[in-house]
C-alpha cells in the first residue's frame, strides 16, 4: 500500500490560515493538520478541529519565533522577556553552548501538548516549527513526551533520496537551498531514528515536500505524487489564505499559500491520487474518505 498523510502545518497561525487548511481537508486532499498550542488564532483552530472529527490532529511544537504556554518567569533561558528566539540558528547555537536550560524546554513542551489535549483533542503526531525537534537532544524530549502522551508518531524532517534531491534541484536557486539544508540534517536524522526505536515508538513515515517547500507548482505536485513510495509517507503541506494577520507575521510563505489550498483541492489533482494507486491517510491510520 502506499498511505499518504497529507499535512497541513502552522494549523492556529492566522483565521486564513486555518480557513485554507478546512478548505483543503473538506474539498480536497488534506487528511491532518499541525497545530500551534499558543499562536494567534489557536483557539478558533481548537474549534475547527472538535467540529471536525475527520481531519488528524498533532501539537506543532514551538521553540522559536513565537511565544510560550508557560509564564516567562518559568523560561528565563528559554523565552527571555517572554518571547522565544527568533530564529532556528540562534536557538540551536545556544542550546549547545548551554545557554537553554533542557529542563525548561522538556516542561514547555509538555505545556503545549496538555493545552491541546485538555482541549478535547487526540493527537496524532508530534512535529515542530522550523523541525527544530530533529536537533537530536531536543528530539530526545520529544519522543519521551510522545511516550508519555500516548503520542505513535514523530516526525522526522528528512527528504530522500538525498543527493538524488540536490542533483534534480541544482539549478533552481530555492530548491537548491532547501535541498543543502535537507542534506545538512541527515546525521541528525539518524540519531533520530535511533530515538524512536530506543523509546519503543514506530519508524517515523517517509517525509515529502521539504525541499519544495513554497515552491510547488502544478507539475512539480504532480510528480511528487508519482513519487510517493510504498509504505507510509507524510506529505508536509502549508495551506492558506493570505490575510491581514499573515501580513503582519513574519514568514516566508504568503501568496504560495493560497497555491497549495488550490493544489491540495484540485480535481486533476485528485484524479492523480487514485492514478497513482495512492491511500489518503491520517497518522493513526484512519482513511480520509475523500478518495
Amino acid at each position: 500500500m502506499r498511505g499518504l498523510v497529507v499535512n497541513g502545518d502552522d494549523f492556529g497561525l492566522t483565521p486564513g490560515v486555518n480557513a485554507g487548511i478546512l478548505d483543503a481537508h473538506t474539498r480536497g486532499m488534506l487528511t491532518s493538520a499541525s497545530l500551534f498550542a499558543n499562536a494567534p488564532a489557536t483557539e478558533e483552530a481548537l474549534a475547527i478541529a472538535r467540529r471536525t472529527p475527520a481531519l488528524g490532529v498533532g501539537c506543532h511544537l514551538t521553540l522559536v519565533d513565537g511565544s510560550p504556554a508557560l509564564p516567562a518567569a518559568r523560561l528565563r533561558t528559554l523565552a527571555p522577556g517572554g518571547s522565544f528566539r527568533p530564529t532556528w540558528s540562534w536557538f540551536i547555537r545556544d542550546a549547545a553552548v548551554g545557554r537553554i536550560r533542557f529542563t525548561e524546554i522538556e516542561a514547555e513542551l509538555s505545556a503545549q501538548i496538555e493545552r491541546l489535549v485538555e482541549a478535547g483533542l487526540q493527537l496524532t503526531h508530534l512535529d515542530s516549527h522550523k523541525h527544530v525537534h530533529a536537533y537530536p537532544p531536543v528530539f530526545a524530549i520529544v519522543a519521551r513526551l510522545a511516550c508519555q502522551f500516548g503520542i505513535q508518531t514523530v516526525r522526522v524532517p528528512l527528504e530522500r533520496p538525498v543527493f538524488g534531491l540536490l542533483r534534480r534541484h541544482a539549478r533552481i536557486a530555492g530548491a537548491r537551498r532547501q535541498a543543502l539544508e535537507n542534506a545538512a540534517l541527515a546525521p541528525w536524522a539518524a540519531r533520530d531514528r535511533r530515538l524512536l526505536e530506543t523509546h519503543g515508538l514506530p519508524p517515523a513515515p517517509a517525509f515529502l515536500g521539504r525541499v519544495l517547500t513554497g515552491l510547488f507548482t502544478s507539475d512539480t505536485f504532480a510528480a511528487l505524487l508519482r513519487s510517493v513510495p510504498e509504505g507510509s509517507s507524510e506529505l508536509m503541506m502549508h495551506p492558506g489564505y493570505p490575510d491581514s494577520a499573515l501580513a503582519r507575521i513574519r514568514t516566508r510563505l504568503r501568496r504560495q499559500r493560497a497555491v497549495e489550498v488550490e493544489l491540495l483541492t484540485d480535481p486533476a489533482m485528485l484524479a492523480r491520487v487514485e492514478e497513482n494507486a495512492i491511500t489518503l491517510v491520517r497518522h493513526d491510520g484512519r482513511h480520509n474518505g475523500v478518495i
